[in-house]
């Protein structure tokens, strides 16, 4: 039997914003689309705001200094949106 795994290391060596969407593009190939509705304060953020990001540690994070923004590759592998996301009804 084989069993799929999921790998939750990667290093992000591009990103892109959307409207809808956080494009990074990882150095392995792979490339993850989450909804910026998972980050609300990235999302409400001018475009200038959004394309004032950075990688940091090797690419495992994506910073935007002026918003206060720090995203982990490895959070977003394991499909884990900002702790605001949640409403406390939906928990």
């Amino acid at each position: 039997m084989d069993t799929l795994t999921v790998e939750t290391a990667g290093r992000a060596r591009d990103v892109e914003l959307t409207d809808e969407e956080l494009v990074v593009r990882l150095a392995d190939g792979r490339t993850l689309l989450v909804p910026l509705a998972w980050f609300p304060k990235l999302r409400d953020a001018t475009p200038e705001e959004r394309r004032g990001w950075k990688l940091v540690g090797d690419g495992d994070r994506i910073h935007w200094p002026a918003l206060g923004i720090d995203i982990g590759v490895r959070g977003l592998l394991r499909g884990t949106p900002a702790p605001s996301f949640y409403r406390p009804a939906d928990r």
